[in-house]
């Protein structure tokens, strides 16, 4: 099973919990057994699983980006002039795998699957895939 999903980001750089969509899908599909893929089909955003209990995590991790790779450097070839955003991107990775139990997700007791934009304002898609035990 396969669902494409679309969101509008407000800022430059963001992270968006869509844990509750992965498993709202789930649920939809009935699945009980098998694996959830989450998949980011942009070069300036991507898909991680991180804390989701102290929003400060996500305020750290986005500073630390920036600070590994600033938006602006002399050196940056490419026209559009975000750079930072694919290097993010690369860093972050475009997908999940999470493993579905008993119809949940397995997650840690402070995890959430994070949709991330590097390169926001914008509106973006995501998919999610099931992959059914049988």
């Amino acid at each position: 099973m396969l669902k494409k999903y679309t969101l509008k980001t407000t800022k430059r750089d963001d992270m968006i919990d869509v844990s509750n969509e992965v498993q709202a899908f789930i649920t939809e599909c009935g699945i009980q057994e098998g694996i959830a893929l989450i998949y980011c089909p942009h070069t300036t955003a991507g898909v991680t699983i991180n804390e989701n209990a102290d929003p400060d995590v996500k305020k750290d991790l986005l500073r630390r980006l920036d600070e590994q790779y600033p938006w602006n450097h002399t050196l940056d070839l490419h026209m559009e002039g975000n750079t930072a955003a694919h290097l993010k991107s690369s860093t972050v990775g475009a997908s999940q795998q999470v493993i579905i139990h008993k119809g949940s997700l397995i997650l840690g007791t402070w995890q959430g699957v994070y949709f991330c934009e590097f390169d926001g304002p914008r509106e973006r898609q995501y998919f999610i895939k099931l992959d059914v035990d049988r």
